[in-house]
């Protein structure tokens, strides 16, 4: 006796059914197959394109960043270094615009010394300072009349204590009496 798996009719009709499903799958399923090979092929094209572009950002960054270092190595050592000298400080009064005229080639400049404490040594001193109006005296503020002070190496409260701006005021507004009479 033979022992076959199948022995009845209806198990060879299953067995070839069977066959036959699978054929027609198999079938229905070739055409996609040669499709899904071509997306799966694009993927991977796409995906190295991908990759190499990843590289290249890297590779950017990568410099962009030794760049950086480069130039905060250089900035530290700049800062190690001994700083220069400090720089001149601004001029002491600045003319409100319009108000800086000193007539022509610079010449109008009015007579500091009659203000009570300017002799005529420290207006040549002021004069080369740029401080050469009686508006430029009277516009003066506490902070530039310190500052003055110690570049024309007074001591300190010496403007304030002999009114420069006052007096420089009323010589400006023309008040040579009652400039006399205050401070004469």
């Amino acid at each position: 006796m033979s022992e076959l798996p199948f022995e009845t009719l209806t198990q060879f009709t299953a067995l070839a059914l069977t066959l036959i499903g699978g054929w027609c799958l198999g079938l229905a399923s070739s055409s996609g197959g040669k499709r899904w090979r071509e997306q799966f092929e694009d993927e991977e094209i796409s995906h190295a394109a991908y990759r190499h572009q990843a590289e290249m950002d890297l590779k950017e960054a990568n410099r962009r960043i030794r760049d950086l270092e480069a130039e905060g190595d250089k900035l530290r050592k700049a800062a190690a270094a001994p700083a220069p000298a400090a720089p001149p400080p601004p001029p002491v009064a600045n003319p409100e615009p319009g108000q800086g005229w000193r007539g022509w080639f610079g010449w109008g400049r009015d007579n500091l010394a009659r203000i009570k404490g300017v002799d005529p040594a420290r207006e040549k001193r002021l004069n080369e300072l740029g401080i050469k109006t009686y508006r430029e005296i009277e516009k003066m503020t506490a902070e530039d009349e310190g500052a003055l002070e110690q570049r024309l190496e007074m001591p300190k409260g010496t403007i304030a204590s002999e009114q420069w701006r006052e007096q420089a005021a009323l010589l400006r507004a023309g008040n040579e009496d009652e400039h006399s009479k205050r401070f004469g």
